[in-house]
């Protein structure tokens, strides 16, 4: 699995980071806000579907998610 990071229209402060568990340095990355709420409607369908795979793994193929400051660009 590689690691992918989906960004919305508008720029997020946050991303919501799940670590591969078997993969050091690979995981899956969504912006979210500074609770770490992802907003599924401003998500494209396949980084919604990766989100909720994720989600769904979590303790199984991912660790608990990380809440992260987003890089600057």
């Amino acid at each position: 699995m590689n690691l992918t990071t989906h960004t919305s229209s508008r720029s997020a402060a946050f991303v919501l980071r799940f670590e591969s568990l078997f993969n050091a340095g690979r995981g899956l990355a969504f912006p979210c806000d500074a609770a770490g709420r992802v907003d599924l409607d401003e998500l494209p369908a396949r980084a919604r579907d990766n989100y909720l795979f994720a989600r769904t793994l979590v303790g199984r193929d991912f660790a608990t998610p990380m809440l992260l400051a987003a890089a600057p660009h």
